[in-house]
């Protein structure tokens, strides 16, 4: 097994938490579905604009563990944001030829909104 899909995953976090959002994209799928806390995103271009802002106010992130095969694969992380310190999230990715073709993002939403609410 050669665990394709949890290196697509581990490669597309990379590429965002460094703020590589091309490199992140080109291993997204143009009909991707992506169901998030705020609900669903789809498509390529939509999932740019959702992902683009967060990526940008990352400032660290961390990989707690991550586990996977050739079809699916879950990373959980940690990140450090501008707006919040600890912001710990998953990925949970499906992937086909190379790229992700649904994503199910999970995260606590009230820390950024207490922060934006604080000012």
């Amino acid at each position: 097994m050669t665990a394709a899909a949890l290196q697509t995953a581990l490669d597309y976090h990379r590429a965002w938490s460094s703020h590589d959002l091309d490199a992140a994209m080109a291993l997204v799928a143009p009909d991707v579905v992506c169901d998030a806390p705020a609900g669903p995103v789809v498509g390529r271009d939509a999932f740019r604009a959702f992902m683009g802002p967060f990526a940008a106010m990352t400032t660290r992130t961390e990989v707690l563990g991550a586990f996977g095969d050739d079809e699916s694969a879950v990373v959980l992380y940690d990140t450090e944001t501008t707006l919040v310190p600890h912001a710990p999230g998953a990925e949970r990715v499906e992937v086909a030829d190379g790229r992700i073709t649904r994503m199910t993002i999970v995260f606590d939403r009230l820390p950024f909104a207490q922060a934006r609410a604080a000012g």
